[in-house]
């Protein structure tokens, strides 16, 4: 019976962690946010970033594993809202990014306090965004309603494994070609990080009015 119950746990487990993979994977703001990083201050800084995110995504995922509908309800009555403030959010970053100097070392590296700001202000930035809210609330709640009693521990820790996974992945794989990238294509990077950030921002504002 014990047996039995943890191959559950480790089934249910494995699928949340693809769940988490495949929902952080496709290169949104914090896909950018966490490029850009990795090529400015290495792959410690794209980790900590992505990192606020898979955070963001497993407080998501145990909204929707435990069925906490009034929480549920509550967040998307703040859908709008949240979304005013992650299109503004993004659109103070693309300005950041664009403006701040061009003359910039590879070399740099970046202190405790601010690896600590990298994963807070993604974090922050993951919650605000309603398409993540929606994600998680439906695929987790599906999963929940065939899962045992004990188990949505083994969905959330399954999506924060997933997800910073990919986060891991993307910072490793970065981070082998900054040492290639000059001042000069850091800039260009900025620039395209930028514009993504403005374009996302815009759009997540728009969808306010839709």
């Amino acid at each position: 019976m014990i047996s039995s119950s943890w191959s559950a746990w480790w089934v249910l487990f494995g699928q949340s962690l693809l769940i988490g993979l495949s929902i952080a994977a496709p290169v949104g703001q914090i896909g950018v946010l966490a490029i850009q990083r990795t090529l400015d201050h290495g792959r410690t800084a794209g980790l900590a970033t992505g990192l606020g995110a898979a955070f963001a995504d497993a407080l998501y995922g145990a909204v929707g594993a435990f069925g906490v509908t009034g929480l549920i309800a509550w967040l998307m009555r703040l859908k709008p809202w949240l979304s005013l403030f992650g299109g503004l959010f993004l659109l103070w970053l693309a300005w950041r990014i664009a403006t701040r100097p061009a003359a910039r070392t590879v070399a740099a590296s970046r202190p405790a306090g601010s690896l600590l700001r990298c994963l807070s202000g993604t974090f922050v930035l993951t919650l605000s965004n309603p398409s993540t809210i929606l994600s998680f609330m439906a695929v987790f709640g599906a999963l929940a309603g065939h899962a045992r009693s004990a188990s949505p521990w083994a969905m959330v820790a399954g999506v924060l494994a997933g997800s910073a996974l990919w986060w891991l992945i993307l910072a490793t794989a970065v981070g082998r070609l900054r040492g290639r990238v000059d001042a000069t294509w850091l800039r260009v990077v900025d620039l395209g990080s930028a514009a993504l950030l403005a374009g996302l921002g815009a759009w997540q504002l728009g969808q306010i009015l839709s």
